[in-house]
């Protein structure tokens, strides 16, 4: 069953006077549980393609394509939607962590419960509790209290992806998540989202431009210069 279907999606920035297609016509479906790899070169439409699916970002409309969760499509919502869309049934993980350097790493990682305490009825000890068993299993448990600045690459992407985490959402987004890494601390990182696959049946969709890292998912989908080449 899909999860997420996107449909002859197009996307073209205006830069100065010149149009810049960047997605012309993407076509793709992720099924509930799947782990699915976008891989392809920079400026293939990688990134601007998981931001519409994570409606960060609108589609032209002209063309008519566009992006459904579970059946919904995303430019029917209204904003309120959205934004309920992004924090309740979508995590994050990009390349640079976005970690706020002011804060701790249970405090990064429980940021988004408290922000969303209103519209979800999370409490401080539930949230704390919710960041503390994942930090645990991402074996962070000793670095509740540490800044980002202490932390390795590999623990600022663990402490990352356990934020997306938290508010448990159905689909997890990771933009690039080794590209900032070393060999061996990306394939750690693997590991981290493998684990989370398996226990949670957690659907993840992740791009990037490396086929080793692209490998470890259950199905690959090839983007060429804003097109499905292959997948």
């Amino acid at each position: 069953m899909s999860m997420l279907s996107v449909d002859k999606l197009h996307k073209t920035y205006r830069l100065g006077r010149v149009d810049v297609p960047v997605l012309r016509g993407v076509s793709l479906d992720v099924r509930a549980g799947e782990w699915l790899a976008v891989l392809g070169a920079s400026g293939s439409g990688k990134s601007t393609l998981l931001h519409l699916m994570g409606g960060l970002d609108r589609p032209d409309r002209s063309n008519g394509g566009g992006v459904a969760f579970e059946g919904r499509s995303l430019v029917s919502m209204s904003a309120g939607e959205l934004d309920a869309y992004r924090a309740g049934q979508v995590g994050f993980v990009f390349q640079f962590y976005h970690l706020l350097p002011e804060l701790s790493v249970l405090e990064n990682v429980t940021l988004a419960t408290m922000v969303l305490k209103g519209r979800f009825g999370f409490q401080r000890a539930e949230s704390e509790d919710r960041a503390k068993t994942l930090l645990e299993a991402f074996g962070l448990s000793h670095r509740l209290r540490h800044r980002p600045a202490e932390l390795s690459g590999g623990e600022r992407q663990r402490v990352a992806i356990a934020r997306a985490l938290i508010n448990q959402p159905k689909l997890l987004l990771a933009d690039e998540p080794t590209g900032n890494l070393d060999r061996h601390t990306g394939e750690k990182i693997l590991d981290v989202v493998e684990t989370i696959r398996e226990k949670r049946s957690q659907t993840i969709v992740m791009v990037t431009h490396d086929q080793h890292v692209a490998e470890r998912a259950d199905r690959v989908v090839r983007l060429e210069d804003g097109r499905v080449a292959s997948g």
